[in-house]
Parts: structure tokens; C-alpha cells; sequence
């Protein structure tokens, strides 16, 4: 539903300062019923259990307090072959030499506000 090209190297912390700057985007948009889906299966065992991985307690911080202003929130892993429309558009703006910021808060799945 979005894309930010953070630069720097793919790593656990880019992966997580996507997903705040992901959550804080449909904070904004009052979308507060959220599935977020990632292809890096990190960032969903650092949600799930964020005293497990203290040297990332400061942006796990910050996601516990995105994730406690959602009325329903979840995170899920999923296979970077069956998410082709997310893994086009990361490498696209990756590819560009200026900041892309880019949300659609339009669910393709119908989910309630």
C-alpha cells in the first residue's frame, strides 16, 4: 500500500523505520484496522517479541507506540515471490535519486474502517 526509499543498506533497521514510517502513514489517514505484511520475517519476530532484540529497543519502542493507537493491528511474513506488486514498487523507488514517499490507503481486501 506504500513505498518510502530509504537509502542505505536493506537491513532490520531500515525494514523497521519502513514499517513506523508505514504505520505512521495510516495513523494519518485514519485507518485504524491494519495487516501489515513484510517480506522480511525479522521484523515480525522483532514485533512479536521486541524484549528478544534489545540492541533495536529504541524503533521497537516507537512501533509499540503506533501499533497501541490502531484498534486492530497485525504484522505477517510474507514470501517476497507471492508480493511482486510491493517487491516492483520498493525496487523502483530505491532506484530513484530523489525521496519518494508514496501511500495508498485504498485496501484491495475491503477491510473495514
Amino acid at each position: 500500500m506504500g513505498t518510502c526509499n530509504l537509502r542505505g543498506d536493506i537491513a532490520p533497521t531500515k525494514e523497521l523505520e519502513a514499517l513506523i514510517w508505514a504505520m505512521q502513514c495510516m495513523l494519518r489517514h485514519n485507518k485504524l484496522i491494519m495487516l501489515f505484511e513484510t517480506d522480511c520475517s525479522d521484523v515480525v519476530k522483532m514485533v512479536s517479541t521486541p524484549e528478544e532484540w534489545p540492541a533495536f529497543a529504541i524503533l521497537l519502542d516507537e512501533v509499540d507506540r503506533c501499533k497501541r493507537r490502531f484498534t486492530s493491528f497485525s504484522i505477517a511474513h510474507i514470501p517476497r515471490m507471492k508480493n511482486t506488486k510491493a517487491d516492483k514498487l520498493a525496487r523502483s523507488a530505491r532506484a530513484l535519486p530523489i525521496d519518494v514517499y508514496y501511500v495508498n490507503s485504498v485496501s484491495q481486501f475491503g477491510f473495514p474502517n
